[in-house]
């Protein structure tokens, strides 16, 4: 039979010496890869992950599951290596008050590879978060597979993986990337809702040395991975943090527009009944169509203490989506931004907003559109690239969305990209337009050219005949007056008056029912 330090047998020991036993053993567990390894850590930039996760629960609500969780590998010296709580922190806490279910890795034990136990804990978590109706938080800081685990090792992130697609839609999921992210383990943050990155933190499927031997190409793990790279270039990544306390911020943030799961509503949070006029609208956009202007200036005048969360401000500027509120409700926003690109809508724009639309959708959240586009982004490299395909997962993703839709059009709105940015025959709920809009299948310019051709080619004085015809073609359809009498227009409002007619129409667009064909699932253009 075996003693403890002491010479007593286990059966013989005092329920105090056995709760004594416990205390120390939880302590061991809890120092995680020891003293020097949690210095390392705060030396680097970055919080242990027990940190982290004091930072991101609400005090005294966390419940650790799994802490005394034990691989099970003997290969490779493996047999004696003690990991405490294989290597990832897991269980459930409160965020501002709702449950949420977590797991956050521990890169202070044996770098957070991850091994079978630790990636079933992680899946154990979905599974409970998906029980029970909560969000998903996984904070990863891991070197990756645990090698000498092998197909175990695998086979563990394949659970992950397929846990992250059975809560799709169902649970919102927020990946925060507080260190290295490479190879498989990238995939698992890829399937979730939203990433947020660090600043200190690196996610690549290859690193820099395996692309130089494969490859011959050099390149630093920052230029490959770091948060400027999987913002601005590659999209992957949707919000980037200074550090970790202010990821975990974002995350609190981002957790706070969001219903819990699917069939719930967004929080509604106490608001000021009054929606008054703001006369600063009437001025804020050019009426010069060639003038740019920021669209982040018109959306928070028309939202809650003109506060708006972008989400994805790096990648595919000419187009601005986030959240934010009106009258205490969550809403999505899209908006074409004619600071960038002239808010045209390009391959990049048309993936960021889908994606965007969809997860809405899935959540409940209403959809405000602000729209000011000249089309769809010409150019060999566009077509090249499918945008054709591209655009249509904006034309699809609209058309299939059931929350309400409200679009307020500021200025232009030209051919196939004023249908893709939720017209009236896209299912919006209301379409209103300021004096300003222009609705049309081209602008003036590039119309005249078309329809008065022949007029313009014979002029005496061209220039001022293509001018006239310009004019002509302005005033017959380049105005919000047609498309409202053909009712593609609700109604044409002074600016001045847009939060009030947004704050009205959501209101009474809240208890919306919309069915659709039953079908296992409709088949977006990917």
């Amino acid at each position: 039979m075996a003693e403890d330090k002491g010479g007593t047998p286990p059966a013989q020991q005092s329920m105090e010496d056995r709760i004594a036993a416990l205390a120390a053993a939880r302590t061991r567990v809890q120092e995680g890869g020891g003293a020097a390894q949690i210095e390392k850590q705060h030396a680097a930039g970055k919080m242990t992950a027990r940190e982290r996760v004091d930072q991101l629960a609400d005090p005294g609500s966390f419940q650790e599951l799994g802490l005394f969780a034990k691989h099970r590998a003997t290969s490779f010296g493996m047999a004696d290596r003690d990991l405490p709580a294989d290597g990832v922190v897991t269980g459930c806490a409160k965020v501002d008050g709702k449950v949420v279910h977590l797991a956050s890795q521990d890169f202070t034990v044996s770098g957070g590879a991850a091994g079978e136990a630790h990636s079933l804990k992680v899946a154990e978590m979905m599974a409970l978060s998906l029980k029970t109706g909560s969000p998903f938080v996984f904070i990863n800081d891991s070197g990756g597979a645990r090698v000498q685990e092998g197909i175990d090792s695998l086979s563990g992130y394949g659970r992950v993986f397929y846990s992250n697609v059975m809560l799709s839609g169902s649970v919102p999921q927020i990946s925060l990337i507080c260190g290295p992210c490479a190879g498989g383990a990238s995939y698992s943050p890829a399937l979730t809702d939203f990433i947020i990155q660090t600043r200190q933190a690196q996610m690549f499927i290859t690193g820099p040395q395996v692309i130089k031997q494969v490859t011959g190409e050099t390149v630093t793990a920052e230029a490959l991975g770091g948060p400027d790279a999987q913002m601005n270039r590659s999209g992957v990544v949707h919000l980037v943090a200074d550090d970790d306390a202010d990821a975990i911020y974002q995350c609190r943030r981002l957790l706070s527009f969001l219903p819990p799961n699917n069939l719930e509503d967004p929080p509604r949070l106490p608001f000021d009944d009054a929606l008054e006029s703001d006369p600063a609208l009437n001025d804020i956009v050019p009426t010069d169509v060639k003038t740019g202007y920021d669209v982040r200036d018109v959306i928070t005048r028309c939202v809650d203490h003109g506060d708006l969360l972008e989400i994805q401000p790096g990648f595919a500027p000419n187009l601005v989506i986030g959240f934010a509120r009106i009258q205490g409700r969550s809403i999505g926003v899209v908006a074409n931004q004619p600071s960038a690109m002239a808010g045209a809508l390009d391959i990049n724009a048309s993936d960021k907003a889908a994606r965007f639309i969809r997860f809405c959708n899935a959540f409940n959240i209403p959809l405000v559109t602000f729209v000011d586009v000249p089309g769809f982004l010409p150019g060999v490299e566009q077509e090249y690239g499918g945008i054709i395909r591209h655009g249509a997962k904006m034309l699809f993703a609209y058309s299939a969305t059931t929350v309400p839709k409200v679009t307020v059009i500021l200025r232009k709105a030209y051919g196939g990209a004023y249908l893709a940015m939720c017209g009236k025959d896209l299912g919006a709920d209301r379409v209103v337009a300021w004096p300003s809009a222009e609705v049309a299948v081209m602008g003036a310019e590039g119309a005249a050219e078309i329809v008065f051709r022949k007029a313009i080619a014979e002029a005496e004085d061209t220039p001022a005949k293509r001018a006239e015809m310009i004019q002509l073609y302005r005033e017959a359809f380049a105005n919000p007056y047609v498309a409202a009498g053909r009712r593609l227009v609700d109604d044409i409002i002074e600016p001045a008056e847009t939060r009030r007619y947004l704050g009205q129409a959501l209101e009474s667009l809240w208890t919306k029912r919309e069915t659709r064909p039953p079908k296992k699932h409709g088949l977006i253009p990917l």
